[in-house]
């Protein structure tokens, strides 16, 4: 169904080319075909905590819930905040403008969905001139993932990957991103998610806030 409305909106977008409406439809279809990656990440934190803090940490067991009592808390609560930043880096190969002002995005590691939500902001990716970069804040509640055990292991393992330590092994994250718009007060969706795979390694990771 979704398909058939995006179709049906190119086609209107032809027809209404001089008007909003097409301009919008044709940006956005532009900002489908642009190419993703994920430069860096920074300023992560787990219940408020730096990972850095965390680099000789080897399994959930190393954890010394006395010396973070923030993070015993939070275990307590059964809501453990992950933030960090991801800066995303947007590349426009077509000839035309490439823009939207709201973008969904999901984030896996490996099957199990991290993060989740809507950009909104106006994201220009003008073609020819190199990469547009887009810093997009996330956030979960990552007490699901601490307290299963077939995924706890994986989650820890990310987690040494964000403390920027050197030798840990990289963390593979899938992206999902679909630009949206906003039609006469109508949101229409980009048919399917655009997706892309990246490892975040202790290179990509830096300090700042």
């Amino acid at each position: 169904m979704k398909k058939c409305i995006w179709g049906a909106l190119l086609l209107v977008a032809g027809i209404l080319s001089s008007c909003g409406v097409g301009r919008q439809v044709s940006e956005a279809k532009t900002f489908g075909e642009c190419k993703y990656d994920i430069a860096s990440v920074d300023s992560v934190y787990l219940a408020g905590i730096d990972v850095r803090e965390f680099k000789n940490i080897k399994s959930f067991s190393d954890f010394d819930l006395a010396k973070y009592p923030g993070l015993a808390l939070a275990l307590f609560r059964k809501n453990v905040p992950l933030d960090l930043r991801v800066n995303v880096d947007i590349t426009n190969p077509t000839k035309k403008r490439a823009a939207i002002n709201q973008l969904e995005y999901k984030v896996l590691l490996s099957d199990n969905e991290l993060f989740n939500g809507f950009l909104n902001q106006m994201i220009e990716v003008m073609p020819g001139t190199g990469s547009t970069r887009v810093p997009v804040r996330l956030n979960t509640n990552a007490y699901r993932l601490l307290s299963d055990d077939k995924t706890r292991d994986e989650f820890i393992n990310m987690v040494l990957a964000l403390t920027g330590k050197s030798g840990a092994k990289p963390a593979k994250f899938i992206v999902k991103v679909r630009p949206t718009l906003d039609l006469a007060g109508k949101q229409v969706n980009y048919p399917g998610y655009i997706t892309f795979e990246k490892e975040i390694t202790s290179q990509m990771i830096t300090g700042t806030r």
